[in-house]
């Protein structure tokens, strides 16, 4: 029997763990290296975006990740003040993650949870309690390590998505310079 997968994308975090590494994603093959390990029931791409911006730098990869098998939870930005007057901004997809994770628990095997954000640990430690697996893919190679440590002990299994790199990456456009 093929196990039933589902794949949680942290945008905001794989965005910068690939970046160090000095890659992009190709979303495409993304999907179908993972397809390879089972049937994916979801994949879910979670991004902050501001609503003051008329075009946000993430909106034509939400607009193509929306049309091409992805589920795509966008929150928007919250701003405050620190009191001392600067804006400061606060990231808050964790919620809608942790809900995802626990509902779509019920209908897979295996959760791949594509971010090292140690705020995830007690999802994973959660949804293995219902006997999913959890893998985390992130990298402990970017320097500070993007894989929190506590996360990686949490879960079942860990992927360097470096390792990943030559079936995920995006290709340069031909015309780019180097």
């Amino acid at each position: 029997m093929t196990e039933r997968i589902a794949l949680l994308i942290d945008g905001d975090n794989l965005h910068h763990t690939v970046r160090n590494l000095g890659f992009e994603i190709d979303f495409k093959r993304l999907l179908q290296e993972f397809g390879t390990l089972g049937t994916i029931v979801r994949a879910y791409f979670y991004t902050r975006i501001r609503d003051n911006d008329g075009f946000h730098s993430v909106r034509p990869l939400i607009d193509w990740l929306d049309y091409n098998g992805f589920t795509v939870k966008t929150t928007p930005v919250k701003e405050h003040d620190d009191g001392e007057g600067r804006r400061k901004t606060k990231r808050s997809i964790g919620v809608d993650l942790a809900v995802d994770a626990l509902e779509i628990a019920r209908h897979v095997s295996h959760i791949f949870l594509l971010s090292g954000d140690g705020d995830f640990r007690r999802v994973a430690e959660s949804v293995q309690r219902s006997g999913v697996r959890v893998t985390v893919v992130s990298s402990i190679r970017t320097s500070p390590p993007m894989a929190s440590d506590e996360l990686r002990r949490q879960a079942n299994n860990f992927i360097e998505i470096d390792t990943l790199r030559k079936s995920i990456e995006r290709p340069l456009h031909p015309n780019a310079p180097e």
